[in-house]
């Protein structure tokens, strides 16, 4: 599709300086647009809402609810896809952000130090204006403003109850040191503002992590890096694996975990097993609001609190070839941040399926 190049001044009058972001769509590079997509729509109920097509790239356009995500196999090694997954594999390449004022946005970015990719354009077919700049490691963010008038209907569920409702976080793995400059670049050119950060130490190996929000919270980034002072773990071998920074999970909500979980696993989707342990001891840490030990026992869904309420959530055990991408349904009840356990739960969890090991407890230890 053509855009036409316009001046930043054509578009909006910047009303201040901080913006707020919505996420508008992920997209990911993959090697075989036909397998991932069928991936998708079959195990995850997303449905087809559009394709495009160039000499250089062939990609198509999945829904299910507002969350949209766009999946692209580069045709030509001229198309940035190719270089991508040939260093990556399949994974995220764009976190698109939604903004009623693209040039002002990106003019504030690019000003405050972001790197510019393309400069603000507006389409002349769909009328939606966009730029991109650099966000971690080889992933970008689009920014897209877009006339409401125009948008798409939201495409439901399908009729399953995997009913997936948006995008809960994105987890991003970052080399060691990187964490407090990637924290300040997004407060700094995206306004974004950090809620949260944890030392994890789990054994003997140890992260650092931080989650930064977009000012109404729609967009969350939990910020990981290694400890260098402890033993290599996970994150060094996702950081090896993909041969740098990248997205390691899609957090995506769920208004019933327990219910996406069962839908999800009849449609073929492998989910990472909790030992039983783990529930004998869950009752003495948390009294369950909504769902039933049994339930949670049977579909191996995780539980956590904070001040505001509770959590639950659960991890895919990863596809990828380089198993460096997963992904988690998480369902917030008055939860509205990360609780002390949460992102220890994801390390344990995923260690176990790293190691082998049969046991949370032997992870702890």
């Amino acid at each position: 599709m053509s855009t036409e190049a316009i001046s930043r001044r054509n578009i909006l009058t910047p009303t201040s300086a901080v913006q707020d972001f919505e996420i508008d769509y992920v997209e990911m590079y993959v090697e075989n647009l036909e397998a991932a997509a069928s991936n998708w729509m079959d195990k995850y109920a997303f449905v087809a809402a559009g394709t495009d097509r160039s000499a250089d790239h062939r990609s198509v356009t999945l829904r299910q609810g507002p969350i949209v995500l766009v999946l692209t196999e580069p045709t030509s090694d001229r198309h940035p896809a190719a270089a991508y997954i040939q260093s990556h594999g399949d994974g995220v390449a764009d976190i698109a952000l939604r903004t009623s004022d693209v040039a002002a946005a990106f003019e504030a970015a690019v000003k405050a130090g972001a790197e510019a990719v393309r400069e603000p354009a507006r389409n002349p077919e769909t009328g939606a204006v966009t730029a991109t700049i650099v966000g971690f490691g080889d992933v970008v963010h689009t920014l897209i403003q877009r006339d409401d008038s125009a948008e798409p209907d939201v495409v439901s569920h399908g009729g399953t109850d995997v009913n997936l409702l948006g995008i809960d976080h994105f987890a991003v793995c970052l080399t060691a040191g990187d964490l407090g400059p990637t924290v300040e670049h997004y407060e700094r050119t995206l306004g974004f503002r950090q809620i949260f950060e944890e030392h994890i130490l789990v054994g003997a190996q140890a992260m650092n992590s931080t989650v930064v929000q977009s000012a109404s919270g729609s967009v969350t980034l939990t910020l990981i890096e290694p400890d260098t002072t402890a033993d290599p773990g996970q994150i060094d071998d996702f950081l090896k694996e993909h041969h740098g920074a990248g997205v390691q999970h899609i957090a995506f909500n769920s208004a019933d975990a327990v219910r996406a979980v069962r839908a999800l696993s009849q449609r073929g989707v492998d989910f990472l097993k909790t030992p039983g342990a783990y529930y004998d001891l869950l009752g003495e840490r948390i009294t369950l609001a909504t769902h039933t030990l049994d339930d949670l026992r049977s579909t191996n869904v995780l539980a956590d609190e904070d001040h505001g309420g509770q959590l639950f959530q659960i991890f895919t055990a990863s596809t990828h070839p380089r198993h460096t991408i997963f992904f988690e349904v998480i369902e917030r009840q008055g939860a509205g941040t990360f609780g002390s356990a949460n992102i220890k739960a994801l390390y344990e969890a995923v260690e176990l399926e790293r190691t082998g090991q049969s046991d949370i407890g032997a992870v702890r230890r």
